[in-house]
């Protein structure tokens, strides 16, 4: 009569990889989860540091020069008066990087707050094709003001195309006289 220990042996090695193939699906699906996570917590955040700039923006009111200036003012962030841009940039951490430190090199990975006058693409948020000497009131609606805020990621290559995480367009309504 034969043994009946290579069967059993067999039998062993197939429940092993059985095993073995469960285990590394469920270690995928957990890292995922870990990424989705993650990343819906920067866009909860993105989304919250948006409707500050926005309500910041908003409460200096006039025209879009004044308001995006005096907000990065108050915000600690660059502007630029060609484009009327003010963007603030973020480590990994949440916690903004001085304007002075923005150079090429970045944390990995890097959020950027950005406040640009007028419409751009929305896109592409990095093109703003309005100038300081542009109009940038709303066309359709004498005295009403227009901006796009958005909160983007990037991987620390200061040549790389950035992800917008999240996005709002603001209005607000030029009052003469107003400080």
């Amino acid at each position: 009569m034969r043994s009946k220990a290579p069967l059993i042996l067999m039998e062993q090695m197939v429940m092993l990889l059985v095993f073995a193939l469960a285990a590394a699906l469920c270690l995928q699906a957990f890292v995922k989860s870990d990424d989705l996570s993650s990343r819906s917590e920067a866009r909860d955040k993105a989304a919250v540091l948006c409707q500050n700039a926005a309500e910041t923006v908003r409460r200096y009111g006039g025209d879009a020069q004044n308001a995006l200036s005096r907000a990065a003012e108050d915000l600690g962030a660059a502007y630029s008066e060609e484009f009327v841009t003010l963007s603030l940039d973020y480590d990994e951490n949440w916690t903004p990087i001085p304007t002075g430190d923005c150079g090429m090199e970045r944390p990995v990975p890097y959020y950027r707050l950005c406040v640009s006058a007028g419409s751009p693409d929305p896109s592409d948020p990095l093109t703003v094709p309005y100038r300081a000497d542009a109009d940038l009131s709303d066309p359709e609606f004498s005295g009403l003001q227009r901006a796009m805020v958005c909160v983007m990621t990037g991987s620390g290559n200061a040549d790389q195309m950035l992800d917008t995480l999240f996005s709002i367009e603001i209005a607000w309504q030029e009052v003469s006289g107003r400080d």
